[in-house]
C-alpha cells in the first residue's frame, strides 16, 4: 500500500494553494422588466394609453444578452419620441435617459459593447450604459479589448473612467442585477459625444414616431435571469416593435388594431432579417426561440435544437392580428408575406424585399410574446393535430375552429401543471396563471401583468396557437370567435 508522509501531503497542499485560481465565467443578469416599469407608469399617467406597454416591454428585451449593441438606445429613442407626442412629458424623458444607461446582461462576466451609432433624439446625446460590477471591465463580449470599436462610447476619445461607470452612476459600475432607476432619479450630465441623427425639434405634426426598435424581439416580457434565460420578463401584456421615422408623428389608437398592426408587421420583418444571419452554431440563451435555416429552433444548453417545418413551409416571425406582438411559426413563404403586407408593412418578409426564408434568432420568447405552438414549432402543443389541423392558408375557415379547440385543450392541460411538474427543456406553458418555460427540466415562471393571466390563444391567419398574457375575458372572446364553445378550457 502506498503511504504519503506528512511532508509530502504538506507539499501537495502548498502547491495547490500556490496554483493559479480557476477563472469562472458566469452570466450576470437582472429582471429586465423592472428597468422600464417606472417609465411605463409615467407614460400611462401622461395619457399614452395602449402605446406605453409595447414600447416598454420591447425596451426591456433589449437588455438581454442576445440584443444588438444599439437596441437599447433605439428603445430609449422610442420612449422619448412618444414623450414628445405627450406634451414633452419631462418624467418620461428623464426615465428614458436613465433606461438608456441601465447595464445590459452579460453572458460571460465580460463588459457589454457600447452602441456606436448616434441616437435619434438629442436628449440621448452623451448617454451610454453602465456595466455591472461583476463584469471584467477590461474585456468585452465578443473578444474585444479596450480601445477596439464598441469598447468606447460614441464621441469619447478614451475608455470610460471610472471603468463601468455612466453619467447616471459616475462613481463606477452598478451592483450586479441592480436597476439604475432604483438608486437614482437623475440621469446625470451627459458626456460630450454622440449627436442625434434625427430631428429633435418638436412641433405639431413633426415629431418622431412612437416606436420601438426595429431589431426588437417578439417577446413581450423580458428577463433572462436565474442564469438560464428562462421566461423573459416579469410583466406583460403583448409587446410589439415598430420602426421609428424622424419627422413623422404616428399616433396609436386604443380602440382598434390600427394602433399596432403596422408596428407588428415591421417587428416581424426585423426579426426575420435577424433570423437570416443565424446558423445552428450561433450562440444563444437557453429558452430562446428562433428560426434557423428555415427550421424552428429552441436554445437548449446554449445550442439551438431545430425542428423542421412541414413540406413547403418555412419558419418565420409573423405579426399578431388582435394584439400587439409577433409569433414564430411554420408557414408558407407566401402566407407569411401576405400577413406582413396586410399590416401595411412593405418590403416582404424581411423589409428589404427579400423572400429568403427566415433563419436567425433574436426572440427571447416570454410571457406576452405570443409564442407559436404549432406542431412543428413548440413542445407546448398537445399533438400535431391540436395545433395544425389544416395546412391551407387560403382562408381562416379551414383552421379557425381547430385553432380554438387546440387552445382550449392546451389551457385544460395547463390547469393541471404546477411549478414542480416535469417538463422538457425549451417547453413553454402556463403554470398557475404565469408564463412558464422549462429550463434544466424545471419550469421557470414569470408573472403576468396585473389583471392578466397566461393562456393559450388561437392564431388568426394560420393554423396554430400562441401562449401569451391576456385578460380572461379577452382570451375567452378570442376562442369564442373561432366557433369553439365551452370557454377557456372547453369545459364550461
Amino acid at each position: 500500500m502506498v503511504q504519503f508522509t506528512d511532508a509530502l501531503v504538506f507539499a501537495l497542499l502548498s502547491a495547490t494553494a500556490r496554483a493559479a485560481p480557476l477563472l469562472l465565467n458566469k452570466r450576470i443578469a437582472q429582471t429586465t422588466i423592472d428597468s422600464v416599469t417606472p417609465w411605463e407608469d409615467a407614460c400611462n399617467s401622461a395619457g399614452g394609453g395602449q402605446q406605453c406597454n409595447p414600447i416598454a416591454v420591447t425596451a426591456a428585451s433589449t437588455l438581454l444578452a442576445a440584443a444588438g449593441n444599439c437596441d437599447q438606445q433605439d428603445s430609449a429613442d422610442a420612449m422619448i419620441s412618444l414623450a414628445k407626442t405627450l406634451n414633452n412629458d419631462p418624467n418620461m424623458i428623464s426615465l428614458a435617459q436613465i433606461f438608456a444607461q441601465q447595464p445590459r446582461n452579460s453572458p460571460n462576466s465580460l463588459a457589454v459593447p457600447y452602441c456606436d451609432t448616434a441616437p435619434q433624439n438629442s436628449e440621448l446625446n452623451g448617454f451610454f450604459q453602465c456595466q455591472f460590477q461583476g463584469s471584467d471591465q477590461t474585456s468585452f463580449v465578443g473578444g474585444l479589448s479596450v480601445g477596439e470599436a464598441g469598447t468606447i462610447p460614441l464621441g469619447l476619445s478614451a475608455a470610460v473612467s471610472p471603468a463601468g461607470s455612466c453619467p447616471a452612476n459616475p462613481t463606477g459600475p452598478v451592483a450586479d442585477g441592480q436597476q439604475l432607476n432604483a438608486i437614482t432619479q437623475n440621469p446625470g450630465t451627459p458626456s460630450s459625444g454622440s449627436t442625434a441623427s434625427g430631428s429633435t425639434s418638436v412641433s405639431s405634426g413633426s415629431t418622431a414616431s412612437s416606436a420601438a426598435p426595429a431589431t426588437a424581439s417578439s417577446s413581450a416580457s423580458t428577463s433572462d435571469n436565474s442564469g438560464a434565460g428562462a421566461a423573459a420578463g416579469d410583466s406583460a401584456s403583448s409587446a410589439s416593435s415598430s420602426t421609428s421615422t424622424a419627422g413623422t408623428t404616428t399616433s396609436s389608437t386604443t380602440s382598434s388594431s390600427s394602433g399596432f398592426a403596422l408596428s407588428n408587421g415591421q417587428a416581424a420583418q426585423a426579426q426575420n432579417a435577424q433570423f437570416a444571419s443565424l446558423t445552428a452554431d450561433s450562440s444563444c440563451t437557453d429558452g430562446q426561440n428562433a428560426c434557423v435555416n428555415g427550421a424552428f429552433a429552441q436554445c437548449v444548453s446554449g445550442k439551438f435544437e431545430t425542428t423542421q417545418c412541414g413540406s413547403g413551409e418555412t419558419c418565420a416571425a409573423l405579426p399578431l392580428v388582435n394584439s400587439a406582438g409577433t409569433s414564430i411559426t411554420c408557414t408558407t413563404t407566401a402566407d407569411a408575406e401576405a400577413r406582413i403586407a396586410a399590416t401595411g408593412a412593405t418590403g416582404g418578409l424581411t423589409g428589404d424585399g427579400s423572400t429568403t426564408s427566415a433563419s436567425s434568432a433574436s426572440s427571447d420568447t416570454s410571457a406576452s410574446a405570443a409564442v407559436s405552438s404549432t406542431a412543428a414549432a413548440s413542445s407546448t402543443s398537445a399533438t400535431a393535430s391540436d395545433n395544425q389541423a389544416a395546412t391551407s392558408s387560403s382562408s381562416t375557415s379551414s383552421f379557425a375552429l381547430s385553432n380554438g379547440q387546440a387552445a382550449q385543450k392546451l389551457n385544460a392541460q395547463f390547469a393541471t401543471l404546477s411549478a414542480s411538474s416535469t417538463c422538457t427543456d425549451g417547453e413553454n406553458a402556463c403554470v398557475n396563471g404565469a408564463f412558464a418555460q422549462c429550463v434544466s427540466g424545471k419550469f421557470e415562471t414569470t408573472a403576468c401583468a396585473g389583471g392578466t393571466t397566461c393562456a393559450a390563444l388561437p392564431l388568426v391567419n394560420s393554423a396554430g396557437t400562441s401562449i401569451t398574457c391576456a385578460t380572461t375575458a379577452d382570451a375567452e372572446a378570442r376562442i369564442a370567435a373561432t366557433g369553439a364553445t365551452g370557454g377557456l378550457t372547453g369545459s364550461s
